[in-house]
């Protein structure tokens, strides 16, 4: 049975290199990458994703189903809402996640100091292995 592994992608250059590393190290595993949506960081100076009339634009869903695609593999795309962290944790929980592979930096400036590294939370309170790669 194919193990599960989850990727939190955004808009950054480490969540791309987070799903390759991924598709290169897992190749007989599942893969589904998830995006939070946090409104209480976007009041902080974060980025969350434009919004068009039906929803969010996640062009970075395309970018990694485009991905996924070269290594001839497909990724199950999903948002989910909440604090990243706590959003991803309970993601993984809920959805029995095997390993979670993620960036090791996505938000930055005084988003990222007031509200702490995302990885770094995840590692921390983690249950299950979860892989940062910079």
């Amino acid at each position: 049975m194919a193990r599960q592994v989850l990727v939190p992608m955004d808009d950054s250059a480490t969540a791309r290199a987070a799903l390759e590393y991924a598709l290169e190290r897992y190749p007989d595993d599942e893969f589904t990458v998830v995006h939070a949506i946090d409104d209480l960081e976007a009041g902080y100076g974060g980025r969350p994703p434009a919004v068009d009339g039906d929803g969010p634009d996640l062009d970075f869903f395309d970018e990694a189903e485009r991905i996924a695609a070269e290594y001839d593999r497909p990724v199950e795309t999903r948002v989910i809402e909440g604090q990243a962290a706590d959003a991803i944790l309970e993601f993984a929980d809920e959805e029995g996640i095997d390993e979670i592979v993620m960036g090791s930096e996505g938000r930055s400036g005084v988003s990222r100091m007031l509200l702490g590294s995302v990885a770094e939370q995840v590692t921390r309170r983690a249950s299950i292995p979860v892989t940062i790669v910079p």
